[in-house]
Formats: structure tokens, sequence, C-alpha cells
């Protein structure tokens, strides 16, 4: 968990939280409630788990009214860059536990307590207000006034004619259905609901604005909640429904707002309880429906399902914390998506047909298959399942396949690429560039083909030939006689004979982070004190060395600037736990090791959990010291490796 206690610092209030609703949607804000970013919503849900997001209540104006005085109690910023009201300094405390929670000082010395959690079972949010200690009775009627869009979740919303603010009042129950396209928001309180129509103009997202994009943004207002909090907790329930279908019954009984509340909460806390460590219930998060079946996101706030991404971060998430049925289910899932040896990488948000542009989705796919094996006791039909897409992908790779992928029958390396595609896992593209190409032989395809070929051979010996060949091509053409290290590409552009000397840290794969290591002695060694001394930082490793003249320190700006730095320089926590693998490879796996390495790499990232995305771990971070987080705060692979190595150290995490 998170907490902060007393003055909280200015940073701070931007640091943000998540409550995943486990089918894609979530609610997520920040510490002081003032919206950074277009995806903070209380109630944003997938129309078509886990995709088509719709944003529909985008967040709240509260405030406390005692006679003539009003108390706010959420923040919000305008354009160009108003902050108001400032509530920061009434903010006492906030803590992640079990849920978000903010404590708020009143004048008078009251305290008030505001909370909010999603209730995976039914994807409710709900919102609770309490007083803690009253001074009296004044103060105690609280105002809130529900700020929605209607929207997805990648856009902005603004003022229009075609917003409908149109409320059906039933008893408790209030409903708005802003338009006829996008599911009705039910709102279900124990106050008193008026309805008065507004819009409020020009809230400002910053983190928008930082990333160059359109942060400007207008929402509707349908009316005021009023609560009497010397009565007893205020509370409401968001939940979308559908715009077409019957009702689900069980959100529609007659049981009180309060009570359904209180159910709701009595069941997330023995739910969040039941998953153990503060990192079990963090990735938790990213595990949603797809379908009738289960599929990992591979992070938020923007991202869906990802292939490449599922199957690193499975490892740590799912298969360290021996969640073995959930895992079998997810590979059988995606088993069943072989296309010419290959694994769709990404599924699109708004439908249509899967993306095959990854030449190591299926890869990486073919690891997690050998670690399902290797952990769980799995059965006959499902292991004969998984087997059969292996080879499907080994025999599409070794024919040859889409973007020219395939076994080069010179040396038995795996070749791809082809211009205008980013097939590897750095794979920044703006319009036309392709920041890395990577054409040719890069050197962690290498190693992830000779792993999926050794793990092959258990069930298939027909592979061993070709497993035994590409082996020794990989020791006569990766290392580096300058250096002792490994290039980063062979046959680049596929010209025989050129190398990318680059320091990157995908050699990193050659030494550690995948079943099999393919060096030893002195070649491992090199690879691990280059990668050391070049790439390592508390928050991970850097994707090329500071010496390199196309070395990007920052990840900042806008679009452009932003996918140039990506694997340029930038810091990538996920690969954390390969160097750790690789580290212990060289240095000793002795209980004495793995607590020296706990120490000196692992114990800088868990600090990380209480910054940025509260209880996860960033997507990024820059080159340059002090190494400042970025991209998505709440990334799969990213606590998925820290998991896994936190496993291989001993630790539970």
């Amino acid at each position: 968990m998170t907490r902060l206690d007393g003055s909280i610092d200015a940073q701070r209030l931007d640091d943000e939280w998540l409550e995943a609703d486990g089918a894609g949607g979530f609610a997520s804000g920040t510490v002081g409630t003032a919206r950074t970013r277009r995806y903070h919503a209380l109630l944003l849900t997938a129309t078509q788990p886990p995709t088509n997001r719709v944003v529909l209540v985008n967040g709240i104006e509260a405030w406390l009214e005692d006679g003539e005085r009003k108390t706010a109690l959420t923040m919000q910023r305008y354009a160009p860059d108003l902050l108001y009201p400032d509530t920061s300094e009434r903010i006492a405390g906030f803590d992640t536990l079990p849920w978000p929670t903010w404590r708020y000082r009143l004048d008078g010395g009251a305290v008030l307590t505001a909370e909010v959690f999603v209730a995976k079972a039914s994807r409710e949010t709900v919102l609770r207000w309490r007083l803690e200690v009253s001074s009296g009775p004044g103060g105690a009627v609280l105002k809130v006034r529900p700020l929605i869009s209607g929207r997805d979740y990648h856009g902005l919303h603004h003022e229009n004619p075609a917003f409908d603010f149109n409320a059906q009042i039933d008893g408790e129950h209030v409903r708005w259905q802003p338009y006829g396209d996008v599911p009705a928001i039910v709102a279900r309180s124990n106050g008193g609901y008026a309805h008065a129509p507004d819009w409020y103009r020009n809230f400002c997202y910053t983190r928008e604005r930082e990333r160059g994009l359109d942060c400007i943004e207008d929402l509707a207002t349908p009316g005021v909640f009023t609560f009497d909090l010397s009565k007893g907790d205020a509370v409401m329930l968001l939940r979308a429904q559908p715009s077409s279908g019957a009702p689900d019954a069980s959100l529609e009984s007659n049981e009180s707002a309060a009570s359904r509340a209180r159910l709701l909460a009595g069941f997330e806390a023995v739910r969040r309880a039941s998953l153990g460590s503060r990192l079990q219930r963090s990735a938790s998060a990213y595990v949603v429906a797809r379908g009738d079946g289960r599929t990992i996101v591979a992070g938020y706030p923007w991202f869906t399902d990802w292939g490449r991404d599922t199957f690193i971060a499975m490892r740590g998430l799912l298969l360290a914390n021996e969640r073995y049925e959930e895992t079998g289910a997810i590979l059988l899932e995606w088993a069943a998506t072989v296309s010419e040896g290959m694994l769709p990488n990404r599924f699109p948000d708004a439908g249509g047909a899967p993306e095959y542009n990854s030449v190591d989705a299926s890869l990486w796919f073919v690891v997690a298959v050998h670690d399902y094996f290797a952990a769980a006791n799995v059965p006959r039909e499902a292991r004969h399942a998984l087997q059969g897409a292996v080879d499907a992908i080994l025999e599409g790779y070794a024919r040859g396949t889409r973007y020219q992928i395939a076994a080069d029958p010179r040396d038995a390396l795996l070749r791809a690429g082809v211009p205008g595609v980013q097939l590897t896992w750095m794979d920044a593209k703006a319009g036309d560039w392709v920041v890395t190409p990577r054409i040719g032989k890069p050197v962690e395809i290498q190693a992830l083909w000779i792993n999926a070929l050794r793990i092959a051979v258990a069930w298939d010996t027909r592979w061993r030939e070709l497993e035994a060949r590409a082996s020794a091509s990989f020791s006569e053409r990766f290392v580096d006689p300058s250096t002792g290290a490994l290039f980063d590409v062979v046959d680049v552009d596929h010209v025989e004979g050129a190398a990318d000397r680059s320091i990157r840290p995908n050699q990193i794969f050659a030494a550690g982070g995948l079943p099999f290591a393919l060096l030893e002695g002195d070649a491992a060694r090199a690879v691990v004190a280059q990668v050391e001394a070049n790439l390592l930082t508390p928050m991970g490793l850097r994707t090329l060395a500071p010496s390199d003249r196309a070395y990007r320190g920052q990840y900042r700006g806008g679009v452009l600037e932003r996918d140039g730095a990506y694997h340029q320089g930038t810091v990538w926590p996920w690969l954390l736990g390969p160097f750790v693998d690789a580290w212990l490879h060289v240095n000793g796996d002795t209980a004495a090791q793995r607590a020296l390495a706990r120490e000196r790499f692992v114990a800088p990232l868990l600090a990380h959990l209480d910054r940025a995305g509260l209880d996860h771990i960033s997507e990024v971070a820059d080159g340059d010291a002090p190494h400042q987080s970025g991209g998505a705060p709440f990334q799969a692979w990213s606590l998925g490796e820290l998991l896994r190595v936190l496993k291989r150290l001993g630790d539970a995490g």
C-alpha cells in the first residue's frame, strides 16, 4: 500500500491511483483529485471487454455546506492553468489500502473520510463519505455534482446540443443516457437528487499537454446530489447500463444504496486480502475478461491486450503467483490464433482483423508455454494443443512467413524485417519513420529462437539439428571482438556481414531472462559488464548507451520527441528482470548473491511503488538522472518482471 500522512508534498498530488474492474474498464485519478489525463474517470467501461472503452463519469465536484460557507473537497484544473478550488491543504492523508481513501481536515477540528473502489463482481464504482470526527451539526451537508461525457476513452468531449441531460428518477436510482449509442449511466445513492443541467468548460489535462496532445475538455453536469452526513455515511454507486438488452437483475435489487455499498465493500475487502501481498494485489488488475475467456491488459490507462506483453508479463503476474488455471486458459486462447507461424501482437480496439506484425510475440509465447509446463500439472489435452501451437510457430518460422521472417538456410539464425515495419519490441514509429528498424538478425530474436527450438526438442527431436546449427552460428557471429560483448544486429538490412555495434540491452537475453542461457563464462561476463556499466539505472536498463550519438536522455515533449527517445536511451523497468538473471548467472546463484542483487538492483524499483502509479511500476523512465518516470503509470510487464525476479530471489513480493 501507499500511505501519505500529514502535509502532502505538492509533487505527490499528481501521483495516480487505479481501480480496475476486471473487464478492461477502470476508475483512476490523482491523490490531489484534479484530473491530469483524459483517461482519469470514475466510470470508464469496456463495451467489448477489454476493448471499446467509453468514459461515462469523468469525475465529480464535491463540497460541504454550512450555512453560507462552502468547503471544497475536490480540485479541478481549468485552461490555461488555473487550479480551482485548491483543496490540497485540507488533505490530511491518503492511503491505497484497501482502496483509495482520503482524509480531510475541516474547520473546527472535524475530519472527513472519502473513499472510492471498483467492485469487480459487478463493475460498479462505489463512492463513500463519512464524518470521522465532528465538532457539531454544522458542515454536515455534502453536495456532489457528477461530471459526465459519454465519449471514447482516447477522445475529448466538448459542449454540444446533442447531449441529452434528461434524467430518469426511480427511488434511489437516477439514470442518464448522454448519447444513444453509448451505455447509460445509473447512479444509486442515499442522497436527494435535484436536476440542474449545466456545462463545466475548459478543463485542462496537464499530462496530455506535456505529451503535446489536445488537453481541453468540456463536461456536462446534469444535477446535484445532497447528503446529510449527520445521519450517516453518504454513498453513491455508479455503473454502466448497456444501451440495449435487459438490465442485470442483480443490479436492480431493492436493497438500499447504503446496504449495497456495505455489501460490496465487504466482498472487496475479503477478495483483496485473499490475493496476498501488495504486488500480488496489483497484479490482479491486469488479468481481465476477453469474451468468455481471460487475457492480460498490457497497461493502464491506454493499452489493451498485446501478444508480446501478455507472454512476458504472465510469467510474473500469473506463473510466479501460481495462477496456473488462468495461465493455461490465456495460452490456449492465444494458441487458436496462430497464422502462418505467427501470433498476433495486437487486436484493434475497435474490432477488425488481428494484427500480425511482430517477430518476437510468437517466440515469447513458446517461452511462456515452457514455463507453464515446468510449473503446473498441465492436462494432457491442453498440453497437446499447446505443443501443436509451438510446432506450428516453429514450422512457419523455419519455412518462412510474413515480413521476410525465416530461418536463414546459411546459418539457421532467424532473419526478419522489411522497410517501414517495426517487428521487435523496439517498435516506436512516428508516421513513416521507424525509429529502430533493426532489420536483419537482432540479438534477442536469436536468443528467443534458439530457446524456442530447445524447448520444442523436449517433445519433437526434429528440431535438434536446427537448434544446434543456430547455436553454433550465434557463438560465431554475434561476439564483437573489440569488446567481447554482443552485436545488437548482424546482417543489418539483410546485408551479409554488416553488424550494428550499438550498446543496447537486447544482448542481456543471451545470458538471462530466458529458460536457457546461450553464453557462459567470459562471454556472459562481458555482456553483463557492458550492460551494467552503460545501461543500468535504479529504474531498469537504458535502451541505448549515453555515449551513442543517437542517445536521448529524456522521454519528454510531443509525440515525435517521445517516439524518438522511446528506445534511444529511455529506461525500461521490465528489463531489470533479465539483467538480474544474467548477473546471478555470472556472479553465482547463492543466497548471499541473491541478497546482494535484491539490495542493489531490486530495492530501488520497489521504492517506485510509492510514486507515480501507486502500488505499480511505470512503463518507462528518463535515461538521465534522476530517471523521472513516464509513459503509462501502470505497466503489466514492469510489474510482472519484478514479481518474477523477486520469486527468483526467494521473495514472494
